[in-house]
């Protein structure tokens, strides 16, 4: 099972300087993909939780894969609906073929309406917009002689059923985000179901969890997958594996600014999760 890392390319701290140190150390440590989140407008909404400056994906992914050379890139999620098709599918295509063919495009519909409405864009269209504008990118993309590109995987986004339907329709990977142990065997048995009622191949898991650890084990009903001591954390990607995942995506923003200002702690327990997985593989 491959393991990537959700970089906070957002709020008050961040600068490039900071996303070439995440950049490097997520490479350095071996981990397989690094990701960040999109946003276009930070509407208050939006900055209740991710607080401006915000760095556009496509810009940022752009200038990290300067910096790095084997570590994949990715989005998650990409909000479809805030983009003209034919303008994502050519950012995506380009910056797919200036990396190496290291981008992964995990996509949503979205879900702060100021946003929406700043942009202009329908929010109650969204998901009927997501679905077209994915239609609409795998169309182009197959013209190759002009967005010059290898397959580009698509991760689809969204915890619902309707999220999973689109999933099993128009993507490569299911990529539910921020869940619990316990809920993600039930959907990964949930997405077969679907997949077979609608005759289509299942596809292949790719959380996003959280990564925070703790002095002492958290015991709560509703500890999400990734949180707790660094045994916790591990047991949990032991699950996951099991459960058939190909990529699982650590994301270790809480919501705590200092986090941003002191990424340290984060990237000790990234280090700590490393050495753990190189030694399940050495055995």
């Amino acid at each position: 099972m491959h393991i990537g890392v959700n970089v906070p390319n957002f709020a008050p701290g961040t600068d490039p300087g900071v996303l070439r140190q995440w950049a490097q150390t997520v490479e350095g440590l071996g981990f397989d993909l690094l990701m960040v989140s999109d946003h276009i407008a930070v509407t208050p909404d939006v900055a209740e939780q991710y607080p401006a400056p915000f760095y556009e994906p496509f810009t940022t992914l752009s200038w990290l894969a300067g910096v790095t050379r084997r570590v994949r890139l990715g989005t998650t999620v990409l909000i479809v609906p805030y983009r003209h098709p034919l303008l994502t599918a050519r950012m995506a295509a380009n910056l797919n073929r200036l990396s190496g063919g290291r981008l992964v495009l995990g996509v949503g519909v979205g879900w702060a309406r100021q946003e929406f409405e700043a942009l202009g864009v329908p929010y109650h269209r969204r998901g009927a917009l997501t679905d077209e504008y994915l239609h609409t990118m795998r169309d182009a993309w197959r013209n190759t002689d002009d967005y010059d590109t290898e397959p580009i995987p698509l991760w689809v986004g969204g915890n619902s059923d309707a999220g999973m339907r689109r999933a099993v329709r128009l993507g490569d990977g299911w990529h539910p985000l921020r869940i619990t142990p316990g809920w993600l065997v039930e959907a990964a048995g949930r997405l077969k179901t679907i997949a077979d009622e609608l005759g289509r191949p299942v596809p292949a898991l790719m959380p996003r969890i959280a990564l925070q650890e703790t002095r002492e084990p958290v015991t709560a009903p509703d500890r999400l997958a990734g949180v707790g001591t660094i045994e916790q954390i591990t047991a949990d990607l032991d699950q996951i594996r099991l459960l058939g995942a190909e990529t699982v995506v650590l994301d270790p923003f809480h919501g705590d600014l200092t986090e941003i200002r002191q990424p340290e702690r984060a990237w000790q327990t990234l280090a700590a999760v490393a050495a753990y997985t190189t030694t399940q593989e050495a055995r």
